[in-house]
């Protein structure tokens, strides 16, 4: 039988530019075998032991930063300005949760009582298979990667095929740092059904899936004729409220950055924006200016700050979000720009949009559009505003800006999404937990509680032999 041919279509010309055989049926059934024996010593080495290993493998991935994020550029079509931070702050996200490690993976004691020792383990689940996504891959990887191996966990990466090197490096890495062989694995596919097999694989202890709310639902129902542990990390739908009493021209230039960042290509990107009615036309008039600076084009040209966004397919939904928005009535406030106007022939581009008059009837306003789109809509009291937020299936984040932060505050908790933030946005901070509500997703990375989904608690009760 035949092994699948994976293509890498570059986003920025269209052409073929990475070609990867699937993974065969005899070694996608190998690699939990491999992963199970590989657990059986590396679950027995000390944690110090894995603390050097992971140390020594964040440096090559630091020495490595700018071929890395050169080849970031070429496969998801980030511009070149901004490929190596990911490489330098996936590195600081993985070094925090590597000094947190102790205190996270630590025994916790039972009540002290004479004659008796009681107290629960954490212990490794077992092989790990994780399954990532192309738009800031080594950042969600590490948020799971990290913690399993610092666990004692076995790992089987399944990288997206628009970025299949990233996992070839990680493991030539952790290999130069020694990590012990068959303990990290990886292999490319691009067909559900394959990886649906891995996931009803009773050697597989847990799986981690970051993407789609589709593609979560599909990882959740391979897995739900087995006991086994998922954990979700979906989309968003990240809305934005501004209050009357901001600096109009500070909010305009954060929020815009926290929507077309990366091409508006993340979970966390802001999706909907609400705005005080008192404020609402200058807002918009600071985003166009806003948007007159910027510049879409050339991903390797380090001006440009926009690039191509993924593919043919994601082109088509942004634009047929943009359009069924102005065909239920809402308004193009989008400022003339030559870059927007004249983008590279072949690549996916998507010119950053600002849509005005705008509501719920709209898709744009309802379902993730994973693209560089400004949907403002006016509202008349934070009342207004908080019941528009959560008028969502989806919660991943959320954003308030004000000068009351003790304000900002106090509408946060009545916000539903597993991060709000109050005058930032975009921002998955390593000592927090990384989490969705409704439909974003189930699980938690980041933080002491990001160990938590990669052990099970062990518990031992040892009475003293009576003399």
């Amino acid at each position: 039988m035949s092994v699948e041919v994976i293509k890498t279509i570059s986003p920025n010309t269209n052409e073929a530019i990475i070609t990867r055989n699937g993974v065969s049926a005899a070694e996608l059934d190998q690699m939990p075998k491999i992963a199970t024996e590989a657990f059986q010593s590396f679950r027995k080495t000390t944690l110090k032991e894995r603390q050097e290993i992971v140390e020594k493998f964040l440096k090559e991935l630091s020495s490595h930063e700018a071929e890395l994020a050169e080849e970031l550029t070429v496969q998801m079509g980030r511009p070149i300005a901004y490929t190596g931070k990911e490489i330098a702050t996936a590195v600081k996200r993985a070094e925090y949760l590597l000094k947190i490690s102790d205190d996270a993976l630590k025994d916790t004691d039972g009540e002290p009582e004479k004659g008796f020792r009681r107290f629960i383990r954490k212990v490794p689940v077992g092989p790990v298979l994780i399954i990532f996504a192309w738009n800031y891959p080594y950042l969600i990887l590490v948020n799971s990667l990290i913690p399993a191996i610092l666990a004692g966990d076995t790992v089987i990466l399944k990288p997206s095929p628009q970025t299949p090197t990233i996992v070839e490096h990680v493991a030539q890495f952790f290999a130069t740092a020694g990590l012990p062989e068959g303990v990290l694995q990886y292999f490319h596919c691009g067909s559900p059904t394959v990886m649906e097999s891995l996931i009803r694989d009773p050697r597989i202890a847990h799986v981690c899936f970051t993407g789609s709310v589709a593609g979560g639902l599909a990882v959740q129902k391979a897995a739900s004729d087995r006991i086994v542990g998922v954990g979700l990390e979906l989309g968003g739908k990240d809305p934005a409220y501004v209050r009357s009493d901001v600096d109009v021209a500070w909010a305009a230039e954060e929020i815009v950055d926290g929507a077309i960042f990366n091409s508006g290509q993340s979970c966390c990107s802001i999706e909907r924006v609400y705005v005080d009615e008192k404020i609402h036309d200058a807002f918009v008039e600071s985003v166009q200016k806003v948007l007159q600076g910027y510049r879409l084009g050339d991903p390797f040209d380090r001006t440009t700050q926009v690039g191509p966004v993924i593919s043919k397919r994601s082109k088509e939904t942004i634009e047929s979000h943009i359009s069924d928005a102005l065909d239920k009535g809402a308004k193009d406030a989008t400022p003339n720009n030559e870059s927007f106007s004249n983008p590279p022939p072949k690549g996916n581009f998507v010119r950053p949009t600002l849509l005005t008059e705008v509501d719920h009837t709209m898709i744009v306003m309802t379902e993730e559009t994973f693209g560089p789109v400004i949907p403002v809509m006016k509202v008349n009291s934070d009342v207004e505003a908080i019941k528009l937020m959560n008028d969502s299936e989806l919660g991943l984040t959320a954003s308030i800006w004000t000068r009351d932060t003790a304000k900002g505050y106090q509408l946060a908790e009545d916000v539903e999404a597993g991060t709000v933030f109050v005058n930032r946005c975009d921002y998955p901070s390593p000592d927090l937990a990384w989490t969705g509500f409704k439909r974003s997703g189930k699980g938690q990375t980041l933080g002491r509680f990001g160990f938590e989904q990669f052990v099970k608690p062990k518990s031992f009760h040892v009475k003293s032999y009576p003399q």
